[in-house]
């Protein structure tokens, strides 16, 4: 387990519902990097097992989750809060997209600020007395056919576009691979392909054999192969080639065998 040391939101959860609901944020909340979470007034009270059980191992979140009386309190230390919502209010507050909100969070926490996310109950959403002790409405652009967003994947999009904020590409892991093979090794490989065209009588018409080895060479240049990958499609130039002549072999002998035994040729 790795837990981030960056400052990052807060998540707060007014009046979850469901232990399962409060431990599938744990776990998107881990997945991306948050680790503060709050929790107002649960319905079946804190802690609850089946919370960690749903966490699936992101148990972090919950083994710190602190329980408040209401949201004022969650929030006293907070500087910026932002509610999500897909409801419509009353109130004079900017409305942003996940994506938004995420830009201003972040750019808050560079100045030293704690900011957080506040998330309604699953089956009522938030209170308008709630969204009033907030700076601005986060909501996301779904279907208007169907606005409503379970607890957990509410907070995954929110967290996911803050997590692009500190770390916008793929994991290392993805990005890193073997170097490519250098060009000397492109060039064996080349000169071994073509060799073999020849013999094969690939080239045809001679005339066009320029471009032909040209339009091979670009292609294969731009899959950028490793050694190995080189070593591989060696391999495989040279089965094929042995292959084309253990028939070429074959024929010969049966055409021997047929001679020798006198049968006309077919």
């Amino acid at each position: 387990m790795t837990v981030s040391s960056a400052p990052a939101p807060t998540i707060i959860l007014s009046a979850p519902q469901l232990a399962e609901n409060i431990g599938a944020v744990a776990r998107v909340m881990a997945n991306f990097g948050l680790e503060d979470l709050r929790l107002v007034n649960p319905r079946d009270g804190w802690p609850q097992d089946r919370a960690w059980a749903s966490a699936s191992g992101a148990d972090w979140p919950l083994d710190g989750a602190r329980v408040f009386s209401s949201v004022a309190e969650a929030a006293a230390d907070l500087k910026v809060l932002f509610a999500t919502t897909a409801r419509p209010r009353e109130l004079q507050l900017p409305v942003i997209t996940p994506r938004e909100a995420a830009a201003e969070l972040a750019g808050r926490v560079a100045a030293g600020q704690k900011v957080g996310l506040l998330f309604g109950a699953e089956r009522a959403g938030l209170e308008t007395a709630d969204v009033a002790l907030c700076q601005a409405v986060v909501t996301v652009p779904v279907d208007p056919r169907f606005h409503s967003l379970n607890l957990a994947q509410a907070v995954a999009l929110t967290a996911y576009e803050w997590r692009l904020t500190q770390a916008a590409g793929p994991p290392p892991r993805f990005r890193d691979g073997p170097e490519p093979a250098d060009h000397a090794a492109m060039m064996g490989l080349y000169g071994h392909l073509e060799a073999e065209l020849d013999a094969a009588g690939f080239f045809h018409p001679p005339e066009k054999r320029p471009s032909m080895i040209q339009n091979l060479r670009s292609a294969l240049g731009r899959a950028s192969f490793s050694d190995q990958e080189v070593r591989t499609f060696r391999g495989v130039v040279t089965a094929l080639s042995r292959g084309r002549g253990r028939v070429l072999d074959k024929l010969a002998r049966q055409k021997a065998e047929r001679e020798a035994g006198g049968e006309p040729e077919t």
